[in-house]
């Protein structure tokens, strides 16, 4: 037996934009929304996002954070597409082929190199496990 994500939730103090930058950037659709948050969703295969208001600040770096890759072009025009979005580039200096960035409330993530097929479409080599 194994455990599986079934959501991943992140703290921040405005849902509603952070669960617009991320539908615009990863192509998930907001589907619910309450007094806490907002929910946003991909593929069937895909974990959901919540995005859940909390009163205090991020305090220091991302203990965890995002790898995204783009699907349908380079890594430097889905660079030009984020930053278009709200992403701004992180005072962290990458030391390989990936970018730092930050999502609209300072939330580090990388923006790789690698592009990978569209969900619902696997991208991991299931001989690599």
């Amino acid at each position: 037996m194994a455990s599986r994500i079934g959501d991943m939730v992140i703290d921040c103090a405005d849902p509603e934009l952070m669960a617009a930058f991320w539908s615009a950037a990863l192509g998930y659709r907001i589907f619910a929304r309450d007094d806490t948050g907002v929910a946003i969703r991909g593929a069937a295969t895909s974990p959901d996002i919540l995005f859940i208001r909390v009163p205090e600040p991020k305090p220091a770096k991302n203990r965890l954070h995002f790898d995204i890759c783009p699907t349908d072009r380079g890594q430097p025009a889905e660079l030009d597409r984020l930053l278009g979005l709200g992403a701004r580039r992180s005072a962290i200096t990458a030391s390989g082929s990936w970018v730092v960035l930050e999502d609209p409330e300072g939330n580090e993530f990388c923006l790789m190199s690698k592009q990978i097929p569209a969900e619902p479409q696997p991208f991991h080599d299931a001989a690599e496990g």
